[in-house]
């Protein structure tokens, strides 16, 4: 049982990372969830579960800004007080510096 709450505990402390800037064809929004395999973030527009979408993260660090272009599956959608929550399974990714 301990190993259980371990294991949560690493898992959530590995998606710890602070909301993100996030650019989609439809507008802007920002992350709430991040992990090797998939985003969730909130956005105004709303998006279709199955559907491919394709969006950039902004990434700040001690070597400047980088994106991180993404392709991936709309695998949850739900409605968060004014705002949809998009959930992603990324498909494939690019991490880029911006000069």
């Amino acid at each position: 049982m301990a190993n259980a709450r371990k294991e949560k505990k690493r898992s959530r402390e590995e998606r710890g990372l602070p909301a993100l800037p996030v650019s989609l064809d439809r507008g802007t929004g920002f992350t709430r969830d991040v992990s090797a395999s998939g985003v969730f973030f909130e956005i105004d527009a709303n998006y279709s579960p199955g559907s491919e979408i394709s969006f950039v993260i902004e990434l700040h660090g001690p070597a400047g800004k980088m994106i991180l272009e993404c392709r991936g599956r709309i695998v949850r959608v739900e409605d968060r007080g004014g705002k949809i929550g998009v959930a992603v399974e990324i498909i494939e990714s690019r991490l880029q510096a911006v000069n």
